[in-house]
């Protein structure tokens, strides 16, 4: 299968187990929750089933959709007043502004548990599965994934900008951390080694975000499908203000061969894996 009908594959097998684990609840939160995360790419569940499928793992959609509700929780959030003050989100209204504050606030507080719930439910052996949970947790938390957002806000009240070290740390976090811990999830959840999997992982979560930057300068609010220019206006850093435009491209080239090259331990047998990485340089939102 090439690697943008396994992305679909893996956006829908993700989003089948979230509607079906909601079905039949009546209420605006529960609508909140099945509208955010409809639309996404799937680029974490389509990591944590490939990364399954690696090593034989043929049924690993309800981590995947677990990844992709922690995801959407997080981006809810985000989008709220209180955070980045969003008003679009994949070319829709954010959660906030199509519902209302306290609505968002529970969504994503739901979407977060119903990522553990769902996560709990994966089929493996008993201490792998906790493994799995508590290495999600990690990523997810303080010193992941919420951790990396607030090192954000904090940089947009700083005396002086970040240093490069500084913003490499925060994305690590704040990006990083939930895309390197869906591309370990299959050899998790078949108790194989993860090293190579982490560095594979790590690389393509910088390169996802120094990408990300890329757009932020060069792409178009109807294309990315969120405001753009926000950073530059807000004098924040960013890999292209400390870099330039060309020197980030280039370094985000050089992190997807990075990612590549971890993978050559599995041969063939990873070379959707190394489609997802060039595509991360190459997509326009």
């Amino acid at each position: 299968m090439d690697f943008q009908s396994a992305l679909l594959r893996a956006r829908d097998a993700a989003e089948a187990e979230i509607m079906l684990a909601l079905k039949d609840i009546d209420l605006p939160v529960a609508e909140a929750m099945r509208y955010a995360v409809r639309g996404g790419k799937g680029l974490r569940a389509f990591l944590v089933i490939e990364s399954a499928l690696l090593h034989g793992v043929m049924n690993a959609s309800k981590a995947a959709a677990a990844i992709e509700c922690v995801h959407a929780y997080s981006l809810v959030h985000d989008d709220m007043p209180c955070m980045d003050d969003d008003d679009l989100r994949r070319g829709q209204p954010t959660v906030h502004r199509k519902w209302d504050e306290a609505t968002a606030v529970l969504a994503g507080d739901a979407l977060q548990s119903l990522g553990f719930l769902l996560l709990s439910e994966t089929s493996c052996e008993a201490e792998l599965r906790i493994d799995l949970i508590r290495s999600f947790a990690r990523a997810a938390g303080v010193r992941g994934m919420v951790g990396g957002q607030a090192r954000d806000i904090a940089a947009e009240t700083a005396a002086t900008p970040l240093t490069l070290e500084e913003i490499t740390r925060l994305q690590a976090g704040k990006t990083g951390a939930l895309i390197t811990w869906s591309a370990t999830a299959g050899a998790r959840m078949a108790g194989a080694d993860i090293t190579p999997l982490r560095t594979y992982g790590d690389a393509l979560g910088l390169a996802f975000q120094i990408w990300d930057d890329v757009l932020d300068v060069t792409g178009d609010v109807a294309t990315v499908g969120k405001a753009v220019g926000k950073d530059a206006n807000a004098g924040k850093a960013t890999f292209v203000s400390l870099l330039g435009l060309d020197a980030a491209k280039r370094r985000a080239a050089d992190l997807v061969t990075e990612a590549c090259d971890a993978l050559s331990t599995y041969g063939e047998s990873a070379e959707t894996l190394r489609e997802a990485a060039r595509f991360v340089i190459a997509r326009d939102k």
